[in-house]
């Protein structure tokens, strides 16, 4: 099978599969999203989704966070992984949305990764999901999936490198729903331990499955 086809046969599937895909995370608006983003990095949404209700109640805009201290965060945030350096991030990027932004989420790549603690794939995630723009976030599930279902070759070793042939690749304008596509098959069916590729539908022309008949 070509690559070509393999992004016909992905964007097939999921297209019925998974028409309405998005993020899990609970958020009201680009500020509370973006929060909930910082604080996911190797966590998962389960848990955010536990702690964020208390953050948003006591701090529910950047103006308010920008006053906070890290103590008063880690506080709330505790839960969650690395709490300590994700409660100064939040603090201190909630100071710059306020000085330079006027206290609302930028809506262009450079200014997001300008904010503490955002990085590429945080800021292709706003982007994505506040503003439907064609960005692809690559996070661990992403990466995987893309590399056992063969849309990307072996030599995309880094995120970076996924997320250009990934954008390459599939229609401008369902990118931003791809993201979740990849990122749902992921956390559910393709899981990095034990794949569930006995109820896969896509393990008729997966790569990975076809050298792991037995899973």
């Amino acid at each position: 099978m070509t690559k070509k086809e393999r992004y016909i046969q992905f964007i097939e599937h999921f297209t019925n599969a998974m028409p309405d895909a998005k993020t899990e995370l609970k958020y009201g608006n680009a500020f509370e999203l973006l929060c909930a983003v910082m604080l996911s990095a190797q966590c998962t949404d389960k848990r955010v989704n536990m702690v964020t209700p208390h953050l948003f109640a006591a701090y529910p805009d950047a103006s308010s966070l920008s006053k906070a201290t890290k103590e008063d965060v880690v506080v709330i945030v505790g839960s969650v992984s690395y709490p300590n350096s994700k409660a100064e991030h939040l603090v201190q990027m909630a100071k710059m949305l306020v000085e330079r932004h006027n206290g609302e989420v930028p809506s262009d790549f450079d200014s997001l990764v300008a904010l503490p603690g955002v990085g590429r794939k945080t800021a292709n995630v706003m982007l994505s999901v506040v503003f439907n723009q064609a960005t692809m976030a690559v996070d661990t599930h992403v990466f995987r999936v893309s590399h056992r279902l063969g849309l990307v070759s072996d030599k995309c070793t880094t995120p970076l490198a996924v997320e250009k042939e990934l954008t390459k690749n599939i229609p401008e304008e369902i990118i931003p729903k791809a993201h979740h596509w990849l990122i749902l098959h992921g956390r559910y069916v393709c899981k990095a331990q034990r794949p569930l590729c006995k109820e896969c539908e896509l393990k008729i022309w997966c790569k990975y499955y076809k050298t792991n008949p037995s899973l």
